[in-house]
């Protein structure tokens, strides 16, 4: 089911040579706290999760991403929740615009969680795990947004988008 179809404001058009990435998230929630990734760089909670490798199952790939970045341990799961369609400036000169489409998937996770594999880039933007409450991640993503801070990361719109839409439906 599509939740949301975002399209960055220096997109003028959806024609032209097309990078398109496919990714998975998931929503691990107990109670009121959700898992998330505080990124120091972004000064940013995100929902965890990343690109597919070529080929790879959405939701095997969602249960990688989970396991990397936080060391979630005992996944569960649940239902696949639906998925967000993005449009923004491609990273690689070649293409005009890159197409993202976000699956998100609720699960369940033990709430001690294990050791992460992150790769390099997530190490050096300073990426933890953290379980925090889902009202708070959105009042600090909103402030980020409002004060419009340069180091501020690509992807804060869509995770604040979703973060709301999880306290409004499923808290």
């Amino acid at each position: 089911m599509l939740l949301h179809t975002l399209i960055h404001p220096k997109i003028c058009s959806l024609e032209g040579k097309v990078l398109t990435r496919p990714a998975a998230r998931a929503i691990v929630l107990q109670q009121e706290d959700i898992l998330l990734l505080y990124t120091q760089r972004y000064n940013d909670y995100s929902l965890p999760g990343g690109g597919l490798n070529d080929g790879e199952d959405v939701s095997v790939g969602m249960l990688r991403e989970l396991q990397e970045e936080t060391g979630a341990q005992n996944i569960q799961i649940l239902r696949y929740y639906g998925y967000i369609d993005e449009y923004r400036p491609s990273p690689k000169p070649e293409y005009d615009l890159m197409y993202m489409r976000s699956h998100f998937y609720l699960c369940n996770a033990d709430r001690v969680l294990g050791s992460t594999s992150l790769e390099s880039y997530e190490k050096k933007n300073g990426m933890t795990a953290k379980w925090i409450n889902i009202h708070h991640a959105i009042v600090h993503n909103e402030r980020v947004i409002s004060d419009q801070h340069v180091s501020m990361g690509a992807s804060i719109q869509r995770e604040t988008l979703m973060l709301k839409q999880i306290a409004h439906e499923l808290i």
